[in-house]
């Protein structure tokens, strides 16, 4: 009986653990970072907070930053592009 008691806790917490582990979504990028988007291709970056995005690419239109893995933007994003003018093309 001891032993049950003991299992309860540990089978209650195990499956709290999964529940949440299946409900959390992989970030784009670290905290500290923010996205970027290859100019006229289909590449990304996460830059540093604070830091302009190196040669070559751009930050994405306001509103229309991917947050999550195969969240709206990020699938949008999959398809299109920004062209030198900062245009939104397919790519």
């Amino acid at each position: 009986m001891r032993l049950r008691r003991a299992a309860v806790p540990a089978v209650v917490a195990a499956g709290v653990a999964l529940l949440l582990g299946g409900c959390m979504k992989d970030a784009i990028c670290g905290s500290d970072d923010y996205p970027v988007l290859q100019i006229d291709g289909s590449g990304r970056q996460c830059v540093p907070k604070g830091q302009e995005p190196p040669a070559g690419f751009t930050r994405f239109p306001e509103g229309q930053v991917p947050k999550h893995v195969d969240d709206e933007w990020d699938v949008y994003w999959r398809s299109h592009t920004v062209d030198k003018s900062g245009k939104t093309i397919s790519a």
